[in-house]
C-alpha cells in the first residue's frame, strides 16, 4: 500500500549525506561567483577613478549599473525559477553573468563598460536561486546551519577576490582582474549538468514520477531507503506574498534586504574611501602619484587591510551560526543591525589607521553574518509555490539599497563624513526594530508548500498529524 508522508518527513528520513555536500559544492561555485563580482566593485572603482580620469559621480555609476541591472532582474530570475524550475534559473544567469564578465574585461571605453557591467549585473541578479534550489533539498533539522555554512563560500569568494586582485593588479591590470573572477562561474557552468530539479518545485508543477525520481537519486546517494508515496500541491502566485498571513512579514523582510545590502556594500565601500583619506604613511604606505583629479591609486597597505576586513566575514559567520539555532533568526538579524550601528558610532570621532581596521572589521563580521541569516528565513517563511519568487523580490530590495549606496559611500563621503556615518547608523537601528517586529519565527519550522498551511498555524488547528497535510504526500485520510 501506499506510504504517504511529507516531504518534510522524506528528507528528514534520507538526511544530510553525500548528495548534499554535493550540492554544497556546485551551489556554492555559484556563491564565489557573486561574492567575487560584487568585491570587484570596490577596487575596480579608485583604479578606474585614476586610469580613465573620472569624475566621483561616474565613479560611483560603475558601481550603480550593477544594482540597477540586478533590481530589474532579481524578480524576472524568481518568476523563471517558479515556473521553469530552480535549476533551469540558476543555469541560465550563470552562463549570462560568465559572457558579460569575460566581455567586460574588453571595455574599450567608459560607456562600454557601464553597459557590459550592468549586464552582469543583470545575470547576478539569478545567484539568490541556488539558496532556494538547495534549501528545498535540505532536512528541516540542519537547514539552518547548512545555509548559514554555505554562506562561507561568499566569505571565500571575497577573500580570493582581494588575493587576487593583490596578485594581478600592480602587474597585469583591471582587465585581467575582470577576466581571472570569472573563474567560478566557468566551473560552475562545466559542472551544471549535475545539478537535479528541486522535487518541490516538480510537485508543484504536477510532475510528482519525476520528483520521486529525484527523491530515489538522492536516497540512494545518501545510501539511505526512499519511503514510497503519492505527492500533491497547490501552486502559488505573486499575490501570495501580500495574502493576510504574510504582507506583515512581507513589507518589513523588503526593507530589512534593502537594509543588509545598504550597510554590506557600504561599509565594504567605505573601508577603501576612508583608507585612501586616511594618514598615507600609517603601517608604511607608500604615496602612490596622483592624476590631475586627485585621485589615488590603491597602494599594497590598503589592499593589505582590505584583506583584513574581508576576512571578518569568517567570525561573523561563527557568531551568527552559533546565534541562529539558539536565539532564533529574528534576534539574530537584530543583533547584527544593532552591533553594526554600534561600530559606526566610534567612527563619528578622528581615530587612527588601526583603530578604524578594527571597527570596521567587526562592523563587518556582523553585517556579513546577519546578511546570511535573511537568507535563511526568507525561503523557511514563504511556501514553496511563492518561494524563488520571494526571494526574487526581497533580492530586488537589496539592490535598490545596492544600488543607491556608492553615491552614500562614495559621492555624499566627500561633502560630509558625519552625514555618511549618520545615514548608515539609523538604517541599521531601524531595520534592527523592523528584525524585531516581523510576526513569524521560523526556528525549528518546516519548509511551508502552501499558504494555507501558514494559516492553519497561525489558527493554532492542530488535527490528527504533528504538521498540516498539505505538504505534498497525500494522507491516508485524503483518499477518503
Amino acid at each position: 500500500f501506499l506510504f504517504h508522508r511529507f516531504l518534510d518527513d522524506v528528507l528528514e528520513v534520507i538526511g544530510f549525506g553525500k548528495f548534499q555536500w554535493k550540492i554544497s559544492l556546485l551551489t556554492g561555485l555559484s556563491w564565489i561567483a557573486d561574492a567575487m563580482e560584487m568585491m570587484i566593485l570596490s577596487i575596480l572603482g579608485p583604479q578606474l577613478h585614476c586610469e580613465w580620469r573620472l569624475p566621483g559621480y561616474q565613479v560611483a555609476l560603475i558601481t550603480s549599473v550593477v544594482f540597477v541591472g540586478m533590481g530589474i532582474s532579481s524578480p524576472l530570475w524568481g518568476n523563471v525559477s517558479d515556473k521553469y524550475g530552480r535549476r533551469v534559473g540558476l543555469t541560465i544567469c550563470m552562463c549570462w553573468t560568465l559572457y558579460y564578465g569575460l566581455m567586460s574585461a574588453f571595455s574599450p571605453v567608459y560607456g562600454w563598460l557601464l553597459v557590459l557591467r550592468g549586464l552582469v549585473g543583470f545575470g547576478i541578479g539569478g545567484a539568490p536561486q541556488s539558496v532556494t534550489l538547495y534549501s528545498e533539498f535540505l532536512p528541516v533539522k540542519s537547514r539552518g546551519i547548512c545555509i548559514m555554512l554555505i554562506a562561507a563560500f561568499w566569505a571565500i569568494g571575497t577573500v580570493f577576490e582581494v588575493l587576487l586582485a593583490l596578485w594581478v593588479m600592480p602587474t597585469l591590470g583591471w582587465r585581467w582582474l575582470l577576466g581571472l573572477s570569472t573563474i567560478p562561474m566557468a566551473i560552475f557552468v562545466s559542472f551544471c549538468f549535475w545539478l537535479p530539479e528541486s522535487p518541490r518545485f516538480d510537485v508543484l508543477t504536477g510532475r510528482s514520477e519525476k520528483a520521486m525520481e529525484t527523491l530515489t537519486r538522492v536516497a540512494k546517494e545518501n545510501g539511505k531507503t526512499m519511503p514510497q508515496g503519492r505527492m500533491i500541491s497547490d501552486r502559488g502566485q505573486i499575490k501570495d506574498l501580500f495574502a493576510a498571513q504574510y504582507w506583515r512579514t512581507t513589507l518589513p523582510l523588503w526593507f530589512i534586504w534593502f537594509a543588509y545590502a545598504f550597510s554590506y556594500y557600504g561599509i565594504v565601500l567605505l573601508t577603501t574611501e576612508l583608507f585612501q583619506a586616511g594618514d598615507s604613511s600609517t603601517q608604511g604606505a607608500k604615496i602612490e602619484p596622483t592624476c590631475s583629479l586627485e585621485c589615488k591609486y590603491l597602494t599594497s597597505a590598503d589592499y593589505k587591510d582590505l584583506l583584513w576586513t574581508t576576512l571578518a566575514e569568517f567570525p561573523g559567520l561563527l557568531v551568527i551560526l552559533l546565534a541562529v539555532d539558539h536565539i532564533g533568526r529574528k534576534r539574530s538579524m537584530a543583533l547584527c543591525f544593532f552591533m553594526f550601528s554600534l561600530c559606526i558610532l566610534p567612527l563619528f570621532a578622528c581615530i587612527e589607521r588601526t583603530a578604524l581596521t578594527i571597527l570596521i572589521f567587526v562592523a563587518r563580521a556582523f553585517i556579513s553574518g546577519g546578511y546570511q541569516v535573511v537568507f535563511v528565513y526568507t525561503p523557511e517563511v514563504f511556501p514553496t509555490g511563492s518561494r524563488a519568487l520571494a526571494m526574487g523580490t526581497s533580492s530586488a530590495m537589496a539592490r535598490v539599497g545596492a544600488l543607491i549606496t556608492p553615491f552614500v559611500a562614495q559621492v555624499m563621503l566627500r561633502t560630509s563624513v558625519y552625514l555618511t556615518l549618520s545615514v548608515y547608523c539609523g538604517v541599521a537601528v531601524l531595520a534592527g526594530v523592523a528584525s524585531l517586529i516581523l510576526p513569524i519565527e521560523t526556528l525549528g519550522r518546516s519548509l511551508q508548500e502552501s499558504g494555507k498551511e501558514e494559516g492553519k498555524e497561525r489558527k493554532g488547528k492542530n488535527t490528527v498529524t504533528s504538521r498540516p497535510p498539505a505538504d505534498g504526500l497525500n494522507h491516508p485520510s485524503d483518499d477518503g
